[in-house]
């Protein structure tokens, strides 16, 4: 499975890459491919795995904010692994061709 999802706290003011970093950090020691974009952190593995990443990840933020919103996507696909790369190579293949 690939779960996107975006961290966001409240009530911070408007900087909260500080914020957001805790949660990356939690993502990225958790030893699981991962993958951070401007809007969102994907992670791979298997469902208990990955929602125990996001619920730690969203801990960290909710320690230091008065209220956290999360959003997430998840691609549930049984027996594919790889697919924070694989899906992104297939794309930019059919881009060159």
């Amino acid at each position: 499975m690939i779960l996107a999802f975006s961290v966001t706290p409240l009530g911070v003011g408007e900087e909260v890459g500080e914020y957001v970093a805790d949660a990356v950090r939690v993502v990225r020691e958790s030893g699981l491919p991962n993958r951070t974009d401007a809007m969102f952190t994907s992670v791979e593995g298997d469902w208990d795995e990955v929602m125990d990443v996001v619920k730690r990840a969203v801990a960290a933020v909710e320690a230091r904010a008065p209220r956290v919103s999360v959003v997430m996507k998840a691609d549930i696909r049984p027996g594919v692994t790889d697919g924070l790369t694989s899906k992104v190579e297939t794309v930019e293949r059919h881009l060159g061709a």
